[in-house]
């Protein structure tokens, strides 16, 4: 593009003038040679061995259509089958009138009649070639994708709209493909092995385009959109493409997956078409089975649901819609199990919707980092509990509080931790913090110096969901926790699998060696309480003592363990 826009400033582009007689040649040019470097061929032959040479530089060929060897029908046939030189525009030299139907058929630019006109003529049809040629090829640049060839995602929005408007809004499906985990395969083999991927898909996809009609870009780094003629039996076919593109790649480590909107009649615009392919394949983000999704309307109530929790998220911490709610864990390491701490777990009582549990939020607010204020909004209400049952009732009772993955690599995160235990005149270690096991998978050394900071400022770590199969057990060695915490599918199962009891008695070994006390969660029954207790498990939580309170539910457990512990000791 650069040596075009230097050309329009003044330097000398190259043409080549290709006529068996020698006084056709030099008269035309004479004409041209004070604005242009001129290059002469006798025949056919000789001028496809100087395009092929000169390729990157030719601005323009004059072409005869009567020469030996390679007559001018037969060469532009050539230059015009030729990805490399079809971009170099081809004016015809004729005197006949007839000649100009096929030339303009084949892909001739402009005629130039025999005899020549004035030379103003002739150099005006040359110049306005070139130009045509240039701007075209400016418009291509700007409106492909380098390493595909497919169209940019604005320039096919916007022909595609057009498109949309010259045949009276056919009907059209939108397809969004995209590659899972790219960003693994770039790490793992490198930028040029995943740029080549990128290629065949999108010739692939180039293919699959001029079968079936309708247009294709790279919309995203992975991402494609293809805009194609609506197909009633769109489902059948989609293995058939998948399996496609795949066999191009030849490589099984790929996963493709792709979000479909069908055309339903509902006379939606482009855009639309595409914002709902693109939900469609985002409910495929974490399957490894299934490759393709088409757009539904429960699928679309449960985005529209979903934006308008995320909306209504700062009206409901500033008008305190958000309860936190407290479930209590009891030690059972002793002849009686007695109330050690309780656990913080979040309710949301919506105006429009009701009580909304944490499934229905927590992972909506991880994905979009709202997270974050929610948990801050949970620790400070904890906090604010502790010291009120303190200066209720005279006793610390120690509450767990979860932190998010995001929330451990936030570097201000023991300030903000410690600004809320000073506020509230705690000591850090009553306020628990809760990380699950998989977080310290993930950069794991980054997220266990983060937590060592955390510790050394008094606050305890309780690893959350342990048994979940993250961990392995040499980094177990390293891990900074305070407490390990059973993830609560094992406890389900301990009545009726030895293998689940197994498991269990492993763990709680596992933190012996640790010399870290065990939390077992989820925890319904009189059985599973015994069976954990002969394994030696400290501390339990779940519905077999208590499900989640309200803190005024709650006093009702505090006050009558002080009143056993007043009536034990008065004994």
């Amino acid at each position: 593009m650069q040596e075009l826009l230097e050309r329009r400033q003044g330097l000398h582009r190259s043409v080549l003038i290709v006529d068996d007689e020698f006084i056709e040649r030099e008269m035309l040019g004479a004409m041209l040679q004070d604005l242009y470097t001129v290059i002469y061929a006798e025949n056919g032959m000789r001028a496809l061995e100087i395009i092929r040479r000169d390729k990157l530089t030719l601005s323009l060929i004059i072409l005869d259509l009567h020469m030996p060897e390679l007559d001018g029908y037969s060469l532009l046939k050539i230059i015009r089958s030729d990805s490399e030189l079809r971009r170099i525009p081809v004016i015809m030299l004729t005197s006949e009138k007839s000649a100009e139907v096929e030339s303009l058929r084949l892909g001739a630019a402009d005629f130039i009649t025999k005899p020549y006109d004035a030379p103003d003529v002739v150099r005006a049809r040359v110049g306005h070639s070139i130009e045509l040629a240039e701007d075209s090829i400016i418009i291509h640049e700007t409106e492909r994708d380098e390493l595909t060839g497919l169209f940019n995602k604005e320039f096919f929005l916007e022909y595609g709209r057009r498109l949309d408007d010259q045949n009276g809004h056919m009907p059209m499906d939108a397809l969004v493909l995209d590659i899972n985990r790219f960003h693994i395969v770039n790490e793992l083999y490198g930028k040029d092995y995943g740029d080549l991927i990128l290629q065949r898909i999108g010739d692939s996809i180039h293919a699959l385009v001029r079968k079936t009609g309708g247009l294709a870009c790279r919309s995203g780094s992975n991402t494609f959109g293809i805009y194609l003629p609506h197909s009633a039996d769109l489902m059948e076919k989609l293995p058939k493409y998948l399996g496609e593109i795949n066999d191009s790649m030849g490589d099984s480590k790929i996963c493709l997956r792709m979000g479909v909107f069908a055309d339903d009649g509902s006379k939606l615009d482009m855009d639309q078409r595409f914002d709902r392919a693109y939900l469609a394949s985002r409910k495929l983000r974490s399957s490894y089975v299934t490759s393709y999704s088409f757009y539904s309307a429960e699928l679309h109530n449960k985005e529209l649901h979903a934006e308008r929790l995320i909306n209504d998220m700062d009206r409901a911490l500033s008008e305190k819609q958000f309860k936190v709610f407290y479930q209590p864990k009891y030690s059972i390491s002793g002849d009686k199990p007695r109330l050690s701490s309780a656990e913080a777990l979040i309710r949301w009582f919506h105006p429009e919707f009701g009580m909304i549990n944490p499934n229905g939020f927590i992972s909506l607010f991880e994905n979009n980092g709202l997270i974050q204020r929610l948990d801050r909004y949970v620790w400070n209400e904890a906090a604010a509990q502790i010291r009120q049952w303190w200066e209720k009732y005279g006793l610390y009772i120690p509450i767990s509080v979860n932190v998010s993955r995001v929330d451990v690599f936030n570097p201000l995160l023991g300030e903000i931790l410690r600004d809320i235990t000073v506020r509230n005149g705690l000591e850090n270690e009553n306020l628990l913090l809760e990380i699950t096991e998989s977080a310290y998978s993930d950069q794991s050394q980054e997220i266990i110096n983060s937590v060592s900071k955390l510790r050394k400022q008094g606050f305890k770590i309780e690893m959350d969901d342990f048994g979940n199969g993250y961990s392995s057990l040499n980094m177990l060695t390293s891990l900074p926790v305070d407490a390990l915490k059973l993830d609560m599918q094992f406890i389900k199962n301990i009545n009726e699998s030895k293998k689940a009891c197994r498991l269990i008695g492993i763990m709680i070994e596992i933190a012996r060696l640790l010399e870290v006390p065990v939390i077992a969660e989820g925890v319904e029954t009189h059985t599973q309480m015994e069976l954990l207790k002969e394994y030696g498990c400290d501390i339990i939580q779940g519905y077999y003592f208590s499900k989640p309170l309200s803190p005024e539910d709650f006093e009702k457990l505090i006050e009558a363990e002080t009143k056993e512990a007043k009536h034990a000791d008065n004994g």
